[in-house]
């Protein structure tokens, strides 16, 4: 069993940056692969960033690719999700989940936190 919990979302403006957080407790997170979705209203959730536990190799959707940023901290079992030059379109809730392996569909995750709302005003 694991627990996910974000936090860290809010209202910005755009361009600016927000850093989402996700702490994991419970079993080991040892060769997981942590991901970070988005869902905006009226749309799918998306895969947006993703990182594997042990080696740290990332992934990214494209569209936030060179703004974003997903990291992790095994000292703290967190996950982090540095989001910078954001812009309205980012606007949706982020949640953290957990998967076995790398994987940018849902069905792969078997844990995931509650999500935290993400507005981005023009």
């Amino acid at each position: 069993q694991v627990q996910v919990v974000e936090s860290g979302g809010g209202l910005v403006q755009a361009g600016g940056s927000l850093r989402l957080s996700c702490a994991a407790s419970g079993r080991t997170l040892s060769s997981s692969f942590m991901g970070w979705f988005r869902q905006a209203p009226g749309k799918e959730r998306e895969f947006v960033a993703g990182i594997h536990w042990n080696n740290a190799t990332t992934y990214y959707e494209d569209s936030v690719k060179g703004r974003f940023t997903i990291s992790r901290d095994k000292a703290k079992n967190r996950v982090y999700l540095q989001m910078n030059s954001l812009k309205p379109e980012d606007t949706a809730v982020y949640s953290c989940a957990r998967s076995s392996r790398y994987s940018r569909q849902i069905y792969e995750y078997d844990y995931w936190g509650q999500g935290t709302q993400v507005t981005v005003s023009s």
